[in-house]
C-alpha cells in the first residue's frame, strides 16, 4: 500500500481519492474550509501542502486553474518545499501545457518525478472510476503508479513526455466543446422547424450522427436537466487554455474560437456553473427560441 497526498478534494478529486482509500491506501489532504465527504473518512488531515508532500510518497493535485496548482506546488509550505528524493507528483487538473513543462522541470530538478494526467469522463466517469486519463511524463514513472491510475480510470494512456497529458486534454476538450455545439444546433434547428427534438435525437442515434454527446447530452439538452457533471465555467477555461496555447504555436482555430464565445454568452447570462450542455442556452438565445 501507497501513502498518497491528494489535494482536491471537490466534486471530481473527492471520489477519485475515495477509490485509492477504498484500496487500503492511506491518504493525506490539505483542505482550507469545509469538511471532508463521508466517503472520505479515515483521509488524514495536514496543515499545509508541505506537510502532504512531507508524509507522502505520492501526491496527487486535482485542482481548477493554472494558478491553483503552481499556487499549491510551488508558494511558501507547497508541496516543493516537503519534498525529497524519490517521491512522484501527478497533476490531474487540466491546466496550461507549456506552464507543465516548467512545473515538471522544477519538480525533476528536486530528485523526484512529475506526471500531468489529466482526466475525461466528469463526476460520473469519477464516481464508477472509469476516467479516461491521458499522461505526460516518463515510462518509469507511469508503470510504477499505473495501478493508482487503474483504480480511477479505465482508459489509461501514456501519450508522451512532459506536458502531453495536459495537450491531449486539450484537444479532448475541442472535441467534446465543438460537439456540444453542433448538437445544440440540430436540436435548435429540428425543433424551430417543427419537427419534436427528442424523435429527432432518437433517429440520429442510429446514423453516423450518432456520438455520446448526443446520447447523454442531447438528452440533457431536451429534459432541461442541466445540473453540472461538469460546469461551463471549466470548459470556458479549457477552450482559453486551447486558444493561448494555439496563439503560441501559430495554429488557427476558428471554430474552437467560436465556441468560446458561445460559452461566454451562457457566462453573460450567468449560467457559468450550470453543466457545459447548457451551451444549447446561447444557440437558443440567438434563436429567440427554446427546444424545451
Amino acid at each position: 500500500m501507497t501513502n498518497i497526498g491528494f489535494i482536491g478534494l471537490g466534486v471530481m478529486g473527492a471520489p477519485m481519492a475515495a477509490h485509492l482509500l477504498a484500496q487500503g491506501h492511506s491518504l493525506f489532504t490539505y483542505k482550507r474550509n469545509g469538511a471532508l465527504p463521508a466517503a472520505l473518512n479515515g483521509v488524514i488531515g495536514c496543515d499545509s501542502p508541505r506537510e502532504v508532500a512531507q508524509r507522502a510518497d505520492v501526491i496527487i493535485t486535482m485542482l481548477p486553474d493554472t494558478p491553483d496548482v503552481e499556487a499549491v506546488l510551488f508558494a511558501d509550505n507547497g508541496v516543493a518545499s516537503g519534498l525529497s528524493a524519490g517521491k512522484t507528483v501527478i497533476d490531474m487538473s487540466s491546466i496550461d501545457p507549456l506552464k507543465t513543462k516548467e512545473y515538471a522541470s522544477r519538480i525533476d530538478a528536486l530528485g523526484c518525478d512529475y506526471l500531468d494526467a489529466p482526466v475525461s469522463g466528469g463526476e460520473v466517469g469519477a464516481k464508477a472510476a472509469s476516467l479516461t486519463i491521458m499522461v505526460g511524463g516518463t515510462e518509469s514513472a507511469f508503470a510504477r503508479v499505473k495501478p493508482l491510475f487503474d483504480a480511477m480510470g479505465k482508459n489509461v494512456t501514456l501519450v508522451g513526455g512532459a506536458g502531453a497529458g495536459q495537450t491531449c486534454k486539450i484537444a479532448n476538450q475541442i472535441i467534446v466543446a465543438l460537439t456540444i455545439e453542433a448538437v445544440s444546433e440540430a436540436l435548435v434547428f429540428a425543433s424551430k422547424a417543427g419537427a419534436d427534438p427528442a424523435k429527432v435525437r432518437e433517429a440520429l442515434m442510429g446514423g453516423f450522427a450518432s456520438s455520446r454527446i448526443l446520447e447523454v447530452h442531447g438528452q440533457r439538452m431536451i429534459e432541461r436537466t442541466f445540473a453540472p457533471g461538469f460546469r461551463s465555467k471549466l470548459h470556458q477555461k479549457d477552450l482559453r487554455l486551447a486558444l493561448d496555447s494555439a496563439r503560441t504555436l501559430g495554429v488557427a482555430l476558428p471554430n474552437t474560437a467560436s465556441c468560446a464565445q458561445l460559452f461566454s454568452v451562457i457566462a453573460a447570462q450567468g449560467d457559468e456553473t450550470l453543466d457545459h450542455s447548457a451551451l444549447i442556452k446561447s444557440i437558443e438565445s440567438m434563436s429567440n427560441h427554446t427546444i424545451g
